[in-house]
Order: structure tokens, then sequence, then C-alpha cells
């Protein structure tokens, strides 16, 4: 046990009294946000109740097919009751059934063990697979409203999971007897401590908050803001070589977080790297939007984000083009752009790279759960109450898509076990949240995840000017993680037979924040490439080569060439720009 926990464990009787008199106040605060959401949408926001009733016609209308899974199943539980029976013998037999790889809810020992706990494990697993069968093999169900149904059946077996409960967990069971339930008492201070006092909502901690702060010891790469508006603050950052390539490198992060997530620590910091290598580089800043911005457009956006950092970027750099790389969404508004100028004969971005953007959404992945008419009805009127969407709500909706990793294992950390959690930068970063404009997020969650607008020529328009990614020729590389659950990789490949110039695809391992940040030096996963590039993404995978380690170094042997000559290495507001501030600036700390 840490000394930190064994000081929550010396609890007083006046402490411990304070702590039950919170209990009743937050108690009511958290029933008065209930009711008060009690009305027809409420009761239904995510739109599941349709997707489900329509599961339960189709089942009706198979009763052989429901009698037979039936059969199948006790047929199952038969199997169990006598693996349980030979084990309770002590002779050896196989599992019926086991956890599937990369499933960690169950590691400790006692879930192998011990028979009991192995028995409800299995009996657990047997009955997630039977559930999810249904979904799966049931005929007549919309396919829309089976991914709908697929998704929030997993959420619901998640969650009961008997990892998940102090009486079905070893681990907590163990735990509670060697601290005579001092870790639940520790457990209840941090779950009263996690609900917010005003809405009664739980915010589960996830990290230690109070261990990191920004400009200290996460985003400390040295820079200054030389350019800022009401959209974003442009930071440039200190050279750390004597020359640096001619053509500058600009970077279009994500808005729904925060920017430095490229440069956490100075061991996985994609900013120094690139610094490193010879880059001269900028990024955006974006602001944490409030009510003023409420209607802030994807072209504004563009015209106050995109097109007036180039500007900035250009003039501070006194070069007339830049290297842009865009971030999930931020490689979407910058895709966009990119058309738009080409459609203007726009020469200022010189060659592109996408970090895990999307720009063909007809297989957006499990996002595409949360996106239908009437849930984007109820989010809009939500969202026009106060003009933006918290960015909590973003992030309760990233967490449920890796529930077990993101929900779940905090819990029993948190509550069950009664441990702090753990100082860690990532999850630190991850909580550190942004708020989403209505008008900008309402165009992006209909036109582009609704309606796919922007894989159309001409789908949507910016400055009056159609867009079509197909008069975009300037060479790209397209970055994709093998397991990112954000952007599908198949959906990320979709873009290379959209642009007319040289594409560049490579697969990275692991998923939306890993596969991208993976420094050379952490030697970790790995990346696929097939020079051949073919337009079918099945011959690009099995025609694709393995290579140790991360594909950072493929990316700058592919860009250097197209940089130009080494030059003196640009200072922060030696150009055309002035220093307004030290990097991180302002707007990252709001």
């Amino acid at each position: 046990m840490s000394e930190q926990n064994k000081d929550q464990d010396k609890l007083g009787p006046i402490e411990l009294g304070e702590l039950f008199l919170r209990m009743p106040a937050q108690q009511h605060e958290f029933v008065q946000g209930l009711m008060k959401a009690v009305s027809p949408e409420a009761l239904d926001p995510l739109n599941i109740g349709e997707a489900f009733a329509e599961l339960g016609q189709a089942l009706n209308a198979s009763p052989m097919q429901l009698y037979l899974s039936q059969v199948q199943l006790a047929q199952d539980y038969t199997r169990l009751w006598q693996y349980g029976l030979q084990r309770s013998m002590g002779l050896p037999a196989e599992p019926v059934i086991r956890p599937e790889p990369g499933d960690r809810r169950f590691r400790h020992s006692d879930w192998s063990e011990n028979p009991a706990f192995d028995y409800l494990k299995q009996s657990y697993l047997l009955t997630c697979r039977w559930v999810q069968d249904q979904v799966e093999r049931t005929e007549g169900l919309d396919e829309a409203h089976r991914k709908k149904v697929r998704f929030y059946t997993r959420q619901y077996l998640d969650a009961m999971s008997p990892t998940n409960s102090l009486l079905t967990n070893p681990e907590v069971l163990r735990e509670t007897l060697e601290s005579r339930g001092a870790n639940l008492v520790r457990g209840l201070r941090n779950l009263l401590n996690d609900l917010d006092e005003k809405t009664g909502r739980l915010n589960i901690s996830m990290t230690d908050k109070s261990a990191f702060e920004v400009g200290r010891n996460v985003a400390t790469a040295p820079g200054k803001v030389v350019f800022q508006n009401d959209v974003f603050q442009l930071l440039q950052f200190e050279p750390s070589t004597e020359t640096q390539y001619q053509v500058p490198l600009l970077i279009f992060p994500p808005w729904i977080n925060k920017y430095y997530i490229l440069d956490l620590k100075p061991q996985n910091s994609f900013i120094r790297w690139a610094l490193d290598q010879g880059h001269s580089v900028f990024v955006v800043s974006w602001v944490n939007p409030d009510a003023r911005l409420a209607e802030k457009t994807w072209e504004d956006y563009y015209n106050e984000g995109i097109s007036a950092a180039i500007d900035a970027t250009l003039k501070a750099a006194g070069h007339d083009q830049v290297h842009a790389i865009g971030y999930c969404i931020g490689g979407t508004l910058l895709a966009s752009g990119l058309a738009h100028m080409a459609a203007a004969e726009d020469k200022r971005v010189k060659l592109a790279t996408f970090f895990a953007a999307q720009v063909d959404f007809s297989e957006p992945g499990d996002l595409e759960v949360f996106i239908d008419e009437k849930q984007l009805a109820s989010l809009d009127t939500m969202m026009s109450e106060q003009g933006f969407l918290e960015g909590s709500a973003m992030s309760t909706t990233f967490n449920m898509l890796r529930a077990n990793d993101l929900i779940w294992t905090f819990v029993i950390n948190n509550y069950l076990m009664g441990k702090a959690p753990y100082p860690f930068d990532l999850l630190y970063w991850n909580a550190d949240s942004t708020r989403m404009p209505r008008a900008l997020h309402m165009f992006y969650l209909r036109e582009m995840y609704g309606h796919n607008r922007l894989a159309q020529p001409g789908g949507i328009t910016l400055n009056g000017t159609p867009v079509d990614l197909g008069r975009v020729e300037i060479p790209i590389y397209l970055q994709a993680s093998r397991e990112d659950h954000i952007a599908p990789f198949t959906s990320v490949f979709k873009a290379t037979k959209l642009y007319s110039g040289p594409v560049r695809f490579v697969l990275a391992g692991s998923g939306h924040i890993a596969g991208v940040i993976n420094p050379p030096a952490a030697e970790k996963y790995c990346h696929w490439i097939n020079e051949s590039a073919p337009s079918d993404l099945d011959e690009w995978l099995s025609g694709s080569v393995e290579q140790p380690g991360s594909w950072w170094p493929d990316w700058h042997a592919w860009a250097a060439p197209q940089l130009g000559e080494r030059v003196p290495a640009r200072q922060p507001g030696s150009g055309g720009m002035k220093v307004i501030e030290d990097a991180p600036g302002s707007y990252v700390r709001a």
C-alpha cells in the first residue's frame, strides 16, 4: 500500500463524519439533476429505443433462431458446469472460453486459480458472447440500427462485468479484507470529490491533475506567441539546430483537445523532434471558445484559422510557402482549405501531411452511432442554450469508445480499491478538454459525419467557392493507425483516391494518440509501408512491408527533399512578426 493511501486510511471520527455529511447534499443535487432531465427527449437523447425495439421485433419474427441460440447457450453452460466439476475434483480441464487478447480485466491470478472466480469469469464471457451473437446474427435488422445496438450492448455488457463489483472482484475483496474496509472509505471520498456539487455529474478522475502544469512540465518546448486573433494563437518555436529547412512547418492540431499532445514532455515531443531534424516549427494553439464564438462557422475557422495562420507563418519565416500538417479534425479543415486554395490557384501550401485525419466519412467507425438527425437535433437544442458544447461531453463520448480502459478501470481503481489516480501526462492532456462552438460543431457533425459532403465534389463551399478535393495536386503524406477507434485506417485510406497529386500512405501501429505520438527513441510498435501504393486497401495491406519502430523518420525522409535549401535558423520574433508572449501562450491555459 502506498504512503499516500496509508495516510488516507487515518480518518478520525470528525473527518469520517464530515465525509458522510456531504452525502445527502450531493445526493439531493444528483436527484434534482435527474428530475430536470425527465422529458421525452431526455428519456432517450441517444435515440437508442427505436433500434432496440427493432431488434426485439426481429427476434420475435425468428423464434426458431432464438430457440436454437438458447439451446447453444445451455450447451455452453453445461460444458462450463462440467469444467467446474472437474476442477473441483482436482482434474485437469480446458477452459470453455477465454478473454479476448488485449482484455486486461481478468489479469489477477485469482480469476484463473480460484475455481469460483474462474467459473464466474467464464459464465460472464459466455453470456457476453451469446448476447453479442444475437445482435450480429439476427436478420431483418437495419444496418444503422445494428451498429447502434452493437455499440450500446457492448456498453451494457462492459458495465456488468464482475470486475466492476465489490463482491465479485477478488482483488477488491482482498484489499477490503486486508485494509478492514479502509479502501471503501477512501473510495467513497474519491467518489464524492468527483461528483460536481452543482450538477451531480460524475467526472471520473483519470490522473492526478495536481502533478502537472502547462508550461512547467507539459508543453515546455521553448518558443513565442507571434500572432493571435479570436480563434487561435500562433506559436513559433526556438530552433535547436544552426540551420533549418527553407520551407517552414505549420501544424494544425485538433481543437477538440489542446495542441500539447505534440509536446507532452521532451522525450516524446513531436515538436522538439521536428526541431532537431531542422524543421522551422509553427503550431496553432486554438482558443477554448465561449458563447461569444457560438456562431463561428467552418468557413470562419478556415479564414481566421487556416488561412490566417498560413499568412502569419509566411510573414514570420520570410518565405512564400509552408509545409502544413493537419491532425484529426484539424486535418479535415486543412483538407477543405487545400481544395479551396487549389480552386483559387493559391500556392501558399507546398506539401501537406495528415495525422489520423478523415475526409471521407462513409465508414467513420464507432462515432457513427452518435450521428442521426434526432440526436443532432437534440444536441443542437442543448448547444443553443449556451452557444457551445462542454468539453466534458466530448470526453465522455470518446471514453465510451473504450469504456473498459477509459471508464471502468478508473471506477475500480478510484472507488473500489480506494487508490489515488496515478500521475500520467497523456491522461492529464486527455482531461484538459475544450469547448466546441455551436455552429462549427454542428456543421462538422451534419455535413461530414451525417452527409459526407467533403468527399463529394462541390459538396461544401468556402467563401462561395465549391470545394473539390480532386483539385488538390500537391504532394501529400497520409498517416493512419491500425487500432484507431476515432479515425479508422479504413476511413483515412479513402483519401488516397480523392487527391490528384502524389500520396504516400503509411499505417502505424497502436491507436489515435499512441500511433501518432511514437518517437523513434522509444523503439515501440511498428509501421507498414507499400511503395507500389495500390488504390485498393486489401491490396495495399497484403503487399505492405512491416517496419520496426516509429514512422517519424519515414515522414522526415519524405518531406526533407521538398523543403528547399537549409537557411540560418529562424529565431521567434526576428522575422516579420513580433513577440506577443512566451510559449505555450495564454489560450492553452484557458
